[in-house]
This record gives C-alpha cells, structure tokens and sequence, in this order.
C-alpha cells in the first residue's frame, strides 16, 4: 500500500534545529544506523548531520511491508521538515521495503528536489569486487532476506555471481542486549554462519546486511572458514555517498558544512544515549520527537 496522501502529522517534543542548517539526514529503526553515520562523519567530517532513530517502534526486522512503509515514510517526512534536503536510510529493512516506494511514489507528490538513498544498492554495486569464487552470502534480517532485495539488486550489477541469504533474527538481540562476546553470541554466530555455508561451500564472501552486526564482527570473524571474509556496510556506503555528492552539485550545494551532529530518538532518551555511545563510539546526547 502507498501512502502518497497528506504527509503525516508530525509533533516535535525538545527539539529544535535552526533552519539555517540543512544537514544529511541519517534513519535507521534504532541503533544500528550509527555505524554507517560514524562512517558518514569519519569520510565526510565537513558535512552537518542530523540522525534520528525510531526506537518506540523498533524493530522493523518482523514488521510487515505496509507497517515498516508508512513508519519510513514519517520518519523521513520529519528528517525533511527539519531542513534535511537528503535522507539516508541508515537501515537495511526500510531500505528493502519502501525506499523505492517513497522515491517513487512520495517525493514528486511532496518535494521533487529531495532525495532518499537507501544502503542496499551502495552496498550491492561493489560487492562482486570482493568475491574470488564467484559466491556471496548475504546474513541480514528476516524482513531484509524475505524481500529478495539483495537477490535482485546484486544482479543488476554482477548477473554471474551467486547469491545465497541467510537470516539472522538472534544477532540484533544480541546486540542490543550488549551480549556479542558470551557464549550466547557464539552459538548463534556459528549457527547461521554453518547454516549458510552448508547452502553453499564456495561462498568465500559474506556480506553483513544489517548495520548492527558490525559490532558482532569480533565473534563472526572466530567462526569464518578459512578463506572466507566478512564486509561491513558502513565503509561502502560513505564512498558511494561521497560519490553521489560529487556527480550531483544540486544536493552537495544544499547541504550545509558546519561539521555538526545532532541525534534524536523517538524512544526513551536516556536508554538511547546508553546504547548510542557504543554504537557509535562516543558519547551522544539526544533530543526526544513523536511521531504522529
């Protein structure tokens, strides 16, 4: 279902970002987005950014696509109401399930002069480069590998290669539950890790598409047969970002280079502040919003 009727109704709660700033905007459902903006700040230092994280709602992983559409389409609707002219969902479910919707369906309707990127397509146009047998594995989300996103972007640019998923639904948890180096996470790392590699033993690449299992890389790299390697999202979707900003002057010229970051969260502040500094790595200060 498209919603490309009235944007959403939107209240902000403790925020205020002066519309002098026109910074990246940076979605994920939670956490997870906060590697691919550290990513973002580490290559692109110059540049203002303004990262909210949907945490009341999260996880969109088992949310249906109707469900993880409209709560997308409101949180980037706030990100542009902010003064974000360029959305980057951070978040590989809502890049899977209405990315292509809301560039397609929401923006000539809303602003034709925004833009919304996803970290799907930045990630499958370079992976084949990093394959020797010709094998990938893709580990993601259950709502990321039941959409076939993977399968059909992957084969745009590399038809040759193939693609086997395996979903991951224990490894978020994980994450979240700051368990990535117990006993727990090593059972169920090497479970999917054998279950995939058991589909296809010349997978020699092993691509991690969700922007939480960065931080499960310590545990996955224990399990990983000889020969076979795991690639991150974060790194590939700042370069192809940096790209994007350099071909398209209109967008790069509206962002604003202040070298600030701000974080929001539609969830409790101080929990998100706990889990923000370890994902990213430094210690962050959020603002509360709602969603209506």
């Amino acid at each position: 279902m498209i919603f490309n009727t009235k944007p959403p109704k939107i209240r902000w709660l403790c925020y205020f970002w002066s519309m002098s700033k026109h910074p990246i905007g940076v979605f994920d459902s939670g956490y997870g987005g906060l590697t691919v903006l550290k990513s973002l700040a580490s290559v692109m230092p110059e540049y203002d950014y303004l990262y909210l994280g949907d945490n009341a709602r999260a996880p969109y992983g088992t949310k249906d696509f109707e469900t993880v559409y409209r709560y997308t389409w409101e949180a980037v609707h706030w990100l542009f109401e902010s003064g974000c002219p360029l959305v980057i969902l951070a978040c590989n479910t809502a890049s899977a399930k209405a990315l292509r919707s809301i560039q397609q369906k929401e923006l000539p309707f809303y602003d034709s002069q925004k833009r919304v990127l996803g970290v799907i397509r930045p990630t499958s146009e370079v992976i084949g480069s990093y394959t020797r047998s010709g094998h990938v594995g893709v580990l993601g989300t259950p709502g990321t590998i039941e959409s076939g996103s993977y399968l059909i972007e992957i084969a745009k640019f590399f038809p040759e290669l193939n693609v086997s998923q395996q979903a991951c639904p224990e490894w978020v948890p994980l994450v979240e539950a700051n368990k990535q180096t117990t006993e727990e996470a090593d059972y169920w790392v090497e479970k999917y890790i054998k279950e995939i590699m058991h589909r296809d033993d010349k997978i020699d690449t092993l691509l991690l598409a969700c922007t939480h299992y960065p931080l499960l890389m310590q545990t996955i790299r224990k399990f990983l047969p000889d020969g076979v390697s795991a690639i991150s999202q974060g790194g590939l979707v700042a370069s192809s970002l940096l790209d994007y900003l350099d071909r398209h002057e209109e967008i790069r010229h509206q962002v604003t280079t202040g070298g600030e970051i701000s974080f929001c969260t539609t969830g409790d502040v101080a929990d998100f502040n706990g889990h923000a500094s370890f994902f990213y790595e430094k210690s962050v200060e959020a603002r509360s919003v709602l969603l209506k």
